[in-house]
């Protein structure tokens, strides 16, 4: 995979009503990767807390994902396909919070 030409990151963790839930963890993540097929995608990632001790590492949140993109017009496209609607219809119920980064590449 060339993740060379990917100039921007959108990278959201959610934080889930019910953390403990092994079903509801399984949902958001079978949910992701039907998401995950967007088109405009140029590489994304599921992840979970590492068990890492820093104190500057974020570990309160439930899942994490990232995606990579060309650029923020692939972005967009990405925010407005069908599978990302339904991704959030399907879903949503399940978290409590969402928090999104979204970078530019320097």
């Amino acid at each position: 995979m060339n993740t060379s030409n990917a100039n921007f990151v959108h990278h959201v963790l959610f934080f889930l009503k019910n953390p403990n839930s092994v079903e509801d963890k399984a949902q958001l993540i079978e949910g992701l990767q039907a998401l995950s097929k967007v088109p405009s995608i140029v590489f994304s990632n599921i992840g979970s807390p590492a068990n890492t001790t820093r104190d500057v590492i974020e570990k309160d949140y439930s899942i994490s994902w990232l995606c990579l993109f060309e650029s923020p017009e692939k972005e967009e496209e990405y925010q407005v396909h069908p599978l990302h609607d339904a991704f959030k219809e399907t879903c949503h119920h399940l978290w409590q919070k969402v928090v999104i980064y979204d970078a530019l590449s320097c």
